[in-house]
């Protein structure tokens, strides 16, 4: 009987593996969700939408990829499974059909100063790699072109035994790095102004150190006053070239300091520990300010800024060193690539071209492989890691993307749509976390979280497919063709801000005026230097409010409450009104509860599995004792203040017994910027992008600052629903009338349309870009339609 004859009588029938073409999720309840049962086809688009704070995230990430990848790491061995983040399992009744998942988010590129575009990809190891075979002089192997190694050597006896007998050896040993010994790597050497450390026409006794932290009387102060190296006082400009020499710069030295053992170091190796080596983004304001002023970076003079060695620079490929390669434009360096024809390299060429080219079409041709990582935006560092995706073989993965239109030109949408559809065409599944109907509008499934947000988010208001959701009455549905009009009249400048021969970055001796007293908007592709513009140009002296896109820093007993200063005076308020210390309404201090620290929660850690944070029994999880509980403001007790969202709060502090200007005036520029769904005592590590972004911005509306201003805002829109975009528009137009003046970069339309100015650079990004092509009225630009900004903002006004 032959094998056909057998298989054609069940060939009709559905294989069972065949069935499972959905993503089961039911009874979903992490963070806002309220039981939420969804199913998500497989190998197709699925856009998920909804305003800011309505749960998508929950959805996607924190419940489908958490789970996706939670199982993986659980198929490692318990030894692996340890040096692995541990995750808990989502609250969520039933998942089904889930598939690899690889998340490509927002979040910035770690700000270490030797990471760099080119390592983060593995671009700059393919290139090492290709120069130590090619390079002429051959000067060792890929290592020696690495600036995150140091050349090193050494000798010694070693032990050895042989035959039963002790034999001793000597050994040497010698590795060859790249790095530059000057400025060990990092392409910057620090100066530090000493006028800034101390007045030296004073004595030590006399106050001399003007440190953060090195008062008369504290131990960092005592420790030189009581050395012994030098008279305490004689004025400092006084001293000896060897009393200087041990006041600036003596080695660490053990000694006794007023009868305690202690270690003395020279004030300036002792200012580049305590304060250099931490990083600028984690220093509390004051100190941030102290090394602002104390300390200069300069490019290093021996590697000249590129942080390699003179031998790695020496070695060349067709008259280029790697430094140069790596300081050329990623598309330049593509044809580069293309030129060399050496068949011994063949698959590493081959495999560089295509990484390189990667770059190029996902709209990054215009960076260089030596740019530092933590200079990305949160847009550039999602496509950054979208680099290994592109070209990979694999098929059946679910990708989950959050926002990739971020910091995204509309001329540039068209082709990340493209780039999506590419890899759910490969047969995988791609999950969309997205406000653009740009991006939307390409969907094969759309699901609408909502209605609102915070508490009163968390369900599901449609499913289905794009034409379904314009018809389905839901918010997004409703807003989804919104389009914002042209202004009829717009503002008069107040003033100019001049910028001239501007040339940081890409930018060509750039020569603008900067209207002052309106809104001003900056546009232009992805990497046209319109960040350079604003950031590298505009002086951030006195009245300058720079709002940018860098995560805020904090832990999980850190909410908007503590982030804003609100709660100092809520705690005063509640001091006041039981006539006790405010001390005690904080869970960071005395009010803490005993139990769980203040944490609300206390945290079994069970090593490779997933450690276990349950509510603590004593307190409940108010964090709170409960004698602290027993005190009350207008009724409420501390808990219960920090657990009211925003809104309510802002009711709460108008008036009656709990009125508290300071604390109403706060939680008014809370609501201004669309947070008022935020309860007060959430942690900050729950907030999204787009709501940690809103937060500083109305952090600093409450900064004291001339009635003259400026505000710099770097896409205020990122993160916010269409129905949303309306709300924030209306703040920037409060702020310019309040007289301040506001800078806008951004590459949303209704914020280009709404603007009073528009400055366009480009034309293209890179080297292509770096020039104004426009200033003007958004009328004028739409009338003009002489750049792609304009093209396309015409077509979004419909003119």
């Amino acid at each position: 009987m032959s094998t056909a004859t057998r298989t054609d009588t069940r060939s009709s029938a559905p294989h069972p593996a065949d069935s499972h073409d959905w993503i089961r999720v039911h009874g979903a309840r992490g963070n806002n969700l309220k039981d939420v049962s969804v199913e998500i086809p497989k190998r197709r688009l699925t856009v998920f939408t909804g305003v800011s704070g309505s749960g998508k995230s929950s959805l996607v990430f924190g419940t489908v990829a958490a789970e996706s990848q939670r199982l993986i790491n659980e198929t490692y061995s318990a030894f692996v499974q340890g040096f692995m983040p541990t995750m808990a399992r989502p609250e969520v009744d039933v998942l089904e059909g889930l598939t690899t998942a690889i998340i490509v988010d927002q979040q910035r590129m770690g700000a270490d100063p030797r990471s760099t575009v080119g390592t983060a990809t593995d671009a700059h190891a393919m290139l090492r790699v290709l120069f130590s075979r090619l390079g002429e002089p051959h000067i060792g192997s890929a290592q020696a072109f690495s600036f995150n190694v140091a050349s090193i050597s050494g000798s010694g006896a070693v032990t050895v035994e042989r035959a039963g007998e002790t034999v001793k050896e000597r050994r040497s040993f010698s590795v060859t790095g790249g790095m530059c010994p000057r400025c060990e790597g990092r392409g910057e050497v620090t100066d530090i102004d000493l006028t800034q450390l101390y007045d030296d026409g004073k004595s030590l006794n006399e106050g001399a150190l003007t440190i953060p932290g090195y008062k008369p009387g504290g131990w960092n102060y005592r420790l030189y006053t009581s050395s012994g190296f030098y008279d305490p006082d004689k004025p400092i400009r006084a001293y000896t070239e060897k009393e200087l020499h041990d006041f600036l710069h003596r080695e660490p030295t053990r000694m006794k300091i007023e009868g305690i053992n202690m270690t003395y170091e020279g004030l300036i190796p002792r200012v580049r520990k305590s304060y250099l080596a931490k990083d600028r983004a984690a220093m509390q304001p004051h100190i941030r300010a102290f090394v602002d002023r104390a300390v200069t970076f300069t490019s290093c003079p021996e590697c000249d800024g590129t942080r390699l060695s003179e031998a790695a620079r020496s070695s060349r490929i067709g008259g280029t060193n790697i430094a140069e390669a790596c300081a050329m434009q990623i598309s330049d360096l593509a044809e580069w690539i293309r030129g060399i024809e050496e068949p011994s390299a063949a698959p590493l060429l081959a495999t560089l071209r295509r990484t390189l080219d990667s770059f190029v079409e996902i709209g990054l041709g215009y960076l260089s492989l030596d740019r530092p990582a933590g200079t990305l935006s949160g847009g550039e560092a999602q496509r950054v890691k979208m680099i290994r995706h592109l070209g990979s073989s694999l098929t059946d993965v679910t990708y989950v993307f959050d926002e990739p239109t971020t910091g995204l030109h509309p001329h540039d949408i068209q082709r990340m749509n493209d780039l999506l559809l590419r890899l759910r065409d490969k047969g995988n599944t791609v999950l969309v976390v997205e406000h653009k109907p740009e991006t939307i509008a390409i969907a094969d499934h759309v699901v609408d979280l909502g209605p609102g947000a915070g508490t009163a988010g968390g369900a599901v208001c449609f499913e289905g497919t794009v034409e379904g959701l314009r018809a389905s009455g839901t918010l997004t549905g409703r807003h989804f063709d919104d389009r914002a009009a042209l202004k009829e009249t717009v503002r008069t400048p107040a003033g100019v801000l001049p910028v001239r021969g501007a040339t940081s970055h890409n930018l060509r001796d750039v020569d603008v005026d900067i209207p002052l007293g309106v809104l001003c908007v900056v546009t232009g592709v992805a990497g046209s230097g319109k960040s350079s513009l604003v950031h590298g140009s505009i002086p951030s002296g006195a009245g300058v409010v720079s709002v940018d896109q860098a995560p805020i820093r904090g832990s999980r007993r850190s909410n908007p409450a503590t982030y804003t200063g609100l709660l100092d005076p809520i705690r005063k308020a509640f001091g006041k009104a039981n006539g006790v210390k405010p001390a005690l309404f904080s869970a960071n201090s005395e009010g803490a509860c005993p139990n769980c620290n203040g944490a609300g929660v206390v945290f079994t850690d069970l090593a490779m599995m997933a450690g276990v944070s349950t509510p603590c029994e004593e307190c409940e999880g108010k964090r709170f004792q409960a004698s602290v509980l027993d005190h009350h403001l207008g009724g409420r007790d501390i808990s219960e203040v920090l657990a009211m969202p925003v809104a309510e709060a802002e009711e709460f502090f108008a008036a009656g017994e709990a009125r508290t200007p300071a604390a109403h005036k706060i939680l008014g520029r809370l609501v201004d910027v669309g947070l008022g769904y935020l309860t007060l005592g959430q942690p900050l590590t729950t907030l999204s992008g787009g709501e940690r972004q809103r937060l500083k911005l109305a952090t600093h509306m409450g900064e004291k600052g001339g009635d003259r201003s400026v505000y710099v805002l770097d896409e205020p829109t990122a993160g916010l629903h269409l129905a949303d975009v309306e709300q924030l528009l209306g703040l920037l137009d409060r702020l310019v009338d309040s007289g301040k003046s506001v800078i806008v970069v951004e590459h949303h339309q209704a914020v280009m349309a709404h603007a009073d100015w528009i400055i366009d650079l480009g034309p293209g990004a890179g080297h292509d870009g770096g020039r104004i092509v426009f200033e003007g009225t958004p009328a004028d630009l739409v009338a003009a339609r002489s750049t792609l900004t304009g093209e396309h903002l015409a077509a979004y006004v419909g003119r």
